[in-house]
């Protein structure tokens, strides 16, 4: 790809680097800002700026927060007897936007991956077994919200086998056809898992 200068070039290398974003999506946004008044550019650099200078992450559950603990961890109007175990947190945000759920979180950073390097050390997986523990029987009910692929149910048996120990019940999400879709199109793993999970009728 041909470039009017040097530093169009710099700017759609470093943007093409952020997930999902190619060289002429990259090169869009670059063009858009040039155009934009300089003003916006400037509050977007500062917003950007000012979100990896004092960004944190909440010392009990390990999500993204303004403070030493978020929100919903401050929050009196959590039930505490559930904790919701999630990847990243924009699990936590999905999870959030249905509200359907109103306990807890508790944020990986991520599952389980020998290929890519990523070992149950890397992870925040020790600090949930010391949550548990410390709740002291308040947490009941530990829900395992994780992807359904091979690193995805390999991080929840490993946990799973960490907890066998409290007296906590270990469930997941339950996995299965989504809504508005159709039998012939969902893949065997799924349809299966769709049959098995399967629940009453009413």
């Amino acid at each position: 790809m041909e470039f009017p200068s040097k530093l169009i070039e710099d700017a759609v290398n470093e943007m093409s680097k952020l997930p999902g974003i190619g060289k002429k999506t990259a090169l869009r946004l670059v063009l858009h800002l040039v155009k934009e008044n300089e003003n916006k550019t400037t509050a977007l650099t500062q917003a950007l700026q000012k979100l990896r200078a004092n960004i944190r992450f909440c010392k009990t559950c390990h999500n993204i927060s303004d403070d030493e603990q978020c929100n919903i961890c401050k929050s009196h109007r959590r039930d505490r007897a559930m904790l919701c175990v999630v990847e990243e947190g924009k699990d936590v945000m999905a999870i959030e936007n249905t509200a359907q759920y109103l306990g807890t979180y508790h944020v990986l950073g991520g599952i389980i991956s020998p290929v890519h390097g990523v070992g149950p050390e890397e992870l925040k997986i020790e600090s949930l077994i010391q949550r548990v523990g410390a709740s002291k029987g308040e947490i009941r009910e530990i829900i395992l919200a994780l992807s359904p692929t091979m690193e995805g149910d390999t991080t929840a048996f490993y946990i799973h086998k960490k907890l066998k120990d409290f007296p906590v019940k270990v469930t997941s999400i339950a996995r299965g056809i989504p809504v508005g879709g159709e039998i012939e199109y969902a893949d065997e793993i799924t349809l299966g898992r769709s049959i098995m999970g399967r629940t009453l009728f009413n």
